[in-house]
């Protein structure tokens, strides 16, 4: 049986708000089967629970920002990337403020850290969610797709008017059968352009923004000394951020994602959208390994 996972024990470090700017302390924490994920504010004077879940998300200004009774917790998609990449079904997030750190702006460190955890098997089934026919969502010329696979991928395209966006830098397609989440995704940063930084702090965003936690693109380059990790990082990064807003679920996916130029706002209409159609997809456990999709085998084959 496919067992749901859990971290071995708890483990914290310190980072910046990409946006806020604000220096926080987070600590993942194992959780109980069929927790799911659980952001939790310990820097109010009542600590506040926040479920991981599509339901929660209220605001998607270049980030994916989750919220529970007065509580928020914004940047959650690279650390929900993480752990969805390793799958880890069940954790507890203490945040001692309104931001997830960038770290260096990828997945990379919080995969790490939570192979510094560790991560067991649990006595519960992992449930997946496998879409059973399609569900789209759109806005202008932007949409996303989910349609039925035995598997997860995702195909991925944008546009950018910009000298590095060329051919290798629009389009990405990753079948997780035969892709590595750890090795061609993980480490894939946010990127933003130095025409829009000033425009980002004059609405609060971005305060905490830099060459060590982000791609910076003038109008012909990109001004990182180190260059870019993988030639087509840019548009990986956006795949990377899909892994974590479609985490949101609450489940692992079964199924194909496709989607042109989306980002937060259209990935989270696409999860609500597809939650209120149950007719369109449905919750699976797998009893025998033989069953499991390989796109989720290495689960059981690598455990961390």
């Amino acid at each position: 049986m496919l067992r749901q996972r859990t971290l071995k024990k708890k483990i914290s470090t310190t980072g910046v708000g990409l946006h806020t700017g604000t220096k926080v302390t987070l600590t993942l924490r194992p959780a109980a089967a069929d927790t799911g994920i659980v952001f939790r504010r310990v820097d109010l004077a009542v600590p506040v629970d926040i479920p991981a879940r599509a339901a929660n998300v209220t605001d998607t200004r270049l980030s994916t920002l989750i919220e529970h009774d007065g509580a928020r917790v914004s940047t959650v998609e690279h650390l929900m990337s993480a752990l969805a990449g390793l799958g880890v079904d069940n954790a507890y997030v203490d945040i001692n403020g309104p931001e997830v750190p960038i770290m260096d702006g990828s997945a990379a460190p919080f995969v790490f850290l939570l192979q510094q955890a560790g991560i067991e098997e649990q006595k519960a089934p992992k449930r997946f969610i496998r879409i059973k026919s399609p569900v789209e969502a759109r806005a202008g010329d932007k949409w996303a797709r989910f349609e039925p696979h035995n598997g997860f991928l995702i195909d991925f395209s944008i546009e950018f008017p910009h000298p590095v966006f060329g051919a290798e830098n629009k389009r990405v397609v990753v079948d997780f059968a035969e892709h590595s989440y750890l090795k061609e995704i993980s480490r894939a940063r946010t990127f933003g352009f130095m025409r829009e930084v000033e425009t980002m702090r004059e609405l609060g965003l971005a305060l905490g923004g830099s060459l060590d936690n982000a791609i910076v693109l003038d109008e012909f380059r990109v001004l990182n000394s180190d260059g870019l990790r993988y030639d087509n990082e840019l548009v990986k990064h956006k795949v990377l951020d899909a892994v974590g807003d479609l985490y949101l679920l609450g489940h692992p996916l079964i199924g194909a994602y496709t989607a042109y130029k989306s980002g937060h706002a259209l990935n989270n209409q696409l999860l609500r959208e597809t939650l209120a159609r149950p007719e369109a997809w449905e919750f699976v456990t797998f009893e025998r390994e033989a069953q499991v999709p390989q796109a989720f085998v290495h689960w059981r084959t690598h455990p961390v």
